[in-house]
């Protein structure tokens, strides 16, 4: 009887064990709000070319952002602001062309969002 308790002790203290060390490794879920997907394409005002290599970023948050592949496009997560504010800076110098930096403002916005942004050169 006594061999039994114990038995049944340690039997639950290993898979408490065993789950403790499964949460270490991996986690749990965490929701840090990027909820809202924000997506585009950045051209060239004067020439109608994609840009590559200009960052994308959401206002109040420059720690993360992305920066646009050969076809001028990017795909980002933000979370869900009424009114988001999107960035664009030219972060690569001539290499691709130098353009202006900006910001454009989108308000009432749903689940996603698609920009078509045009840049202008700099003078």
């Amino acid at each position: 009887m006594k061999n039994n308790r114990i038995r049944n002790v340690l039997k639950g203290l290993s898979f408490t064990s065993a789950m403790f060390i499964f949460q270490a490794c991996y986690g749990t879920p965490q929701d840090f709000g990027y909820d809202r997907l924000v997506e585009g394409q950045v051209t060239s005002e004067t020439t109608g070319l994609p840009i590559k290599g200009i960052k994308v970023s959401v206002a109040g948050d420059n720690s993360y952002y992305v920066t646009t592949d050969d076809e001028g496009k990017f795909l980002m997560y933000s979370e869900k602001f009424e009114n988001l504010v999107v960035g664009f800076e030219d972060i690569d110098g001539a290499e691709n062309g130098s353009f202006r930096d900006l910001f454009k403002t989108v308000e009432d916005i749903s689940e996603s969002v698609y920009l078509e942004i045009a840049l202008k050169d700099k003078l």
